[in-house]
């Protein structure tokens, strides 16, 4: 739905992985609420610092851990959080291209090493690029493939890279949600066990928000049973007890007390 003048903004941080979930409810939200969503999505470090430096934020969407910071510094509402769900991460390869084992370490470590190009999201502030960096190192191939590597701000962007990307003999590796979102690539497989990451993303509200009762609806539209297929879809297993329902209902979020 295009902006308005007269519709409010209910602005959004969120981490890449976010962005397919928030793009398909988007249009019903809006419709209902009245408001319209500003979203800004990139590696979760960089959203993280952007709340910091003062960028309007009623909503986001940042990993279980980011979000415990920030909700112990006070930047986020105490108990708004709700988990969305685990996100995993994945390889991938363009549209048309063979698909590579990876399956297993030494099967993903040979696909590595044979690959002509390898794109990834940022190893200082992205989740997918930090682990996938670390992956690299504990392989023994990081300086090998150095001339290979090709890094991108976020995993979105890495993955669109890819896709326009000539040739066949190239592989992607960011958060399998990211995958799923980007048309010209195709998930292979989520990494290795012994190399699996599996990151709980959480919706929250922010301290400074706005829009508190608008924002609250939308952690609740995101993480509401009634969406979980979609969820699915987009990416997000469900959590584990311990790490938290994936699902709120509407109004279960606790506004500030000056809204």
């Amino acid at each position: 739905m295009p902006p308005s003048p007269s519709r409010p903004k209910l602005y959004l941080l969120g981490g890449g992985a976010a962005q397919g979930l928030v793009a398909r409810l988007q249009e019903q939200f809006e419709r209902s609420s009245g408001c319209t969503i500003q979203a800004t999505f990139g590696a979760v470090g960089l959203m993280k610092d952007r709340l910091l430096a003062g960028a309007p934020c009623d909503v986001l969407i940042l990993t279980q851990a980011l979000t415990a910071q920030l909700e112990a510094s006070g930047h986020v509402v105490a108990h708004s959080g709700c988990a969305l769900g685990r996100v995993k991460t994945g390889i991938a390869v363009k549209d048309g291209a063979p698909w590579p084992a990876v399956d297993s370490p030494t099967a993903l470590k040979a696909a590595l090493l044979a690959a002509q190009g390898i794109y990834f999201p940022d190893p200082q502030k992205a989740t997918a690029g930090i682990h996938f960096m670390g992956v690299l190192k504990r392989m023994g191939i990081a300086d090998e493939l150095a001339q290979r590597l090709h890094v991108f701000a976020n995993g979105a962007t890495a993955m669109a890279a890819l896709a326009q990307a000539p040739g066949e003999r190239l592989i992607g590796c960011t958060q399998v949600t990211e995958i799923l979102y980007t048309p010209g690539v195709r998930l292979v497989a989520p990494l290795p066990s012994a190399f699996e990451l599996a990151t709980v993303y959480t919706a929250a509200l922010c301290a400074s928000a706005q829009q508190a009762r608008q924002a609250a609806e939308l952690i609740a539209l995101l993480g509401s049973n009634g969406v979980a297929a979609l969820r699915q879809q987009a990416g997000f297993e469900p959590t584990s007890p311990s790490q938290g329902a994936a699902g709120v209902q509407a109004g279960a979020v606790t506004l500030p007390t000056r809204i």
